[in-house]
């Protein structure tokens, strides 16, 4: 297979639809929606709370508030730090100043005043939009950062005028009253500052920054991650078409949040420029999100694992529904194990659904999802086959040089969804956007996986994540596929435990499901067992710990960190017990 050569043969697995080549836009994040709008203005764009709003009344909304922004002096290339959940603020204000040429910083809602302090630095924020709610965790103007305005909303401000005021007997007496001085605003004050739609004309390319979203950080330090409209309009253009059955009225559940690639293109924008309907959730739980399912009947949902895995296993909602309605269900984020999808499309198929989950990988680097299984040739373990235009790479750890077919490797991307690079960034930009001898730019992911002969990728893990354990490699995710084929577990998470003799041997964390009547020792006999049946020698588990539930990072990850120093601190205290310090002896 010569993927050197630009070649994919493995785009005939997609099917005939397909081609082996897209033409992409050459109008902006902002211009490709405001297309949409022109020929769909009666569509529905977004609901919220049960407010529909057509495209033609979302455009008035998003160049009012790109022509308020103007009036606080943003212009091309300056800042937006955009700190909301999903909400017609956020849409407004995501595509608002973009039409203005700046570029739109995402940023989880739910993050701590240091995280906020360092998004602001890092970004060189001129303005700030943000909840009512959040506002405690914003510094002041000038403090530390280059803002000159905050803009503060309130979940309200997307209602309808009786959910409005409903809101604010029951709930909204409670929220925090921002002092509005020395350049903070409320919304309603900010979105008074204009009268027109009227904004100073700037030309803007697709090749321009756009946003910044920031990597979650689950294994080193956030970076500001630089995406042109290209890199955008791109991934959503891919995406679109890899997706099947799309037509006028599909609707679909935006849960996952805008601060993050897979919620912002997959979840909003993919939808908004193809004129179909995003039903917008500011919060959720995973039991709210399989009640959602449920009462709102989309026709496309998108989530990670965690969602899945509740949905199907926890949720009364879910038991007895009629799940029809589903055309599409996607899966990222995280690990999807072989066990999970075959659970998750068992549940499917009996609640009269004919789609099966959809495995995608990609990373904020490239946007979001850069590959995924094709509807009908999946194979079993697979994250699927690359997009058209995008070529993936196994490169041998450490090196540029192509590894065989099935040799593990680090996975590497090269395509027009791949970021421009990192924010202030140069080195680790340099480390990561490299150029191959074949003199394209390649993203090395950071993770492990390996290429069959027909052009399937099948990830491994993270190279951080790799346990060297007596010189082997051992990679976590193949335990945690064994061990989560176990009818009484329901998640685990595989760590290293150092070691003086073997240098790590492995530690797995597991969630049982609820009324597992055997003692402890029994279940972990019997995991044991199904370990020595399944998995080498070298790469069993030494010890077994339970836990009610894993920890999650803030985009829904298993917080494998935590873990590994939870076990660290544990073998501290054993090891204290063991060899008290001389003087208690």
């Amino acid at each position: 297979m010569n993927t050197e050569s630009g070649e994919a043969p493995w785009l005939e697995h997609y099917g005939a639809s397909v081609p082996r080549s897209l033409r992409y836009t050459d109008r902006t994040v902002y211009g490709e929606v405001a297309f949409a709008a022109k020929y769909f203005p009666k569509n529905i764009a977004y609901e919220f709370e049960g407010r529909k709003v057509t495209y033609r009344e979302m455009m008035r909304e998003i160049d009012h508030a790109a022509s308020c922004f103007s009036e606080l002096g943003v212009a091309k290339g300056d800042r937006v730090l955009i700190c909301l959940p999903n909400c017609p603020q956020a849409i407004a204000s995501f595509y608002g100043a973009m039409r203005l040429g700046a570029v739109s910083t995402m940023v989880h809602p739910l993050s701590a005043k240091a995280e906020i302090d360092f998004y602001l630095s890092n970004s060189k924020a001129k303005v700030a939009v943000t909840l009512d709610i959040l506002y405690p965790n914003f510094p002041a103007i000038g403090e530390g950062n280059e803002l000159s305005h905050i803009v503060v909303s309130s979940v309200k401000d997307g209602l309808s005028a009786h959910k409005a005021f409903l809101y604010h007997i029951v709930k909204g007496r409670k929220d925090p009253r921002p002092e509005y001085v020395g350049g903070v605003m409320s919304w309603k004050r900010f979105l008074s500052l204009s009268r027109d739609d009227s904004v100073p004309e700037c030309s803007v390319s697709v090749h321009d920054p756009a946003a910044i979203l920031y990597s979650g950080g689950t294994t080193g330090r956030s970076k500001g991650v630089l995406l042109s409209s290209m890199n955008i309009n791109a991934a959503s253009t891919q995406t679109g078409l890899m997706s099947e059955d799309l037509c006028e009225g599909t609707t679909t559940l935006s849960v996952l949040p805008m601060f993050h690639g897979f919620g912002l293109c997959v979840g909003v924008h993919m939808f908004l420029t193809h004129g179909y309907t995003c039903i917008l959730i500011p919060r959720f739980t995973p039991e709210s999100y399989a009640r959602l399912v449920v009462k709102k009947k989309p026709n496309y949902i998108a989530g990670v694992p965690t969602m899945y895995e509740y949905m199907i296993n926890c949720s009364r909602y879910t038991r007895k529904a009629d799940l029809s309605h589903l055309k599409g269900i996607y899966c990222g984020g995280d690990t999807l194990t072989v066990e999970l999808k075959e659970k998750v499309d068992r549940f499917l198929e009996e609640h009269g659904c004919s789609a099966r989950i959809r495995e995608g990988y990609g990373a904020t680097e490239c946007v979001t999802a850069s590959c995924l299984t094709p509807k009908h040739a999946p194979k079993r373990g697979s994250i699927g086959l690359p997009f058209p235009d995008t070529l993936f790479k196994i490169a041998r750890i450490g090196t540029t040089d192509r590894a065989d077919p099935m040799e593990d490797g680090e996975i590497c991307i090269c395509g027009p969804s791949v970021m421009m690079g990192y924010v202030d960034e140069p080195e680790e930009t340099a480390q990561t956007l490299r150029v191959h001898g074949d003199g394209r730019t390649w993203l090395h992911t950071g993770d492990i996986g390996c290429m069959d002969g027909e052009g399937y990728i099948y990830f491994r893990q993270r190279i951080k994540r790799m346990i060297v354990s007596s010189g082997y490699n051992i990679y976590p995710s193949q335990i945690e596929n064994v061990i989560d084929a176990h009818p009484m577990v329901v998640r685990s998470c595989a760590v290293g435990v150092p070691d003086a003799i073997k240098g790590h041997i492995i530690k797995v964390f597991v969630v049982l499901r609820e009324g597992v009547t055997m003692s402890a020792d029994e279940v972990i006999e019997s995991l044991r067992a199904l370990c020595r049946d399944n998995i080498a020698k070298y790469a069993r588990p030494r010890e077994f710990e339970f836990l009610k539930e894993l920890p999650y990072t803030k985009v829904g990850k298993i917080a494998y960190t935590e873990l590994e120093k939870l076990a660290s601190d544990m073998m501290e205290a054993v090891d204290n017990v063991m060899e008290p310090p001389r003087a208690a002896r």
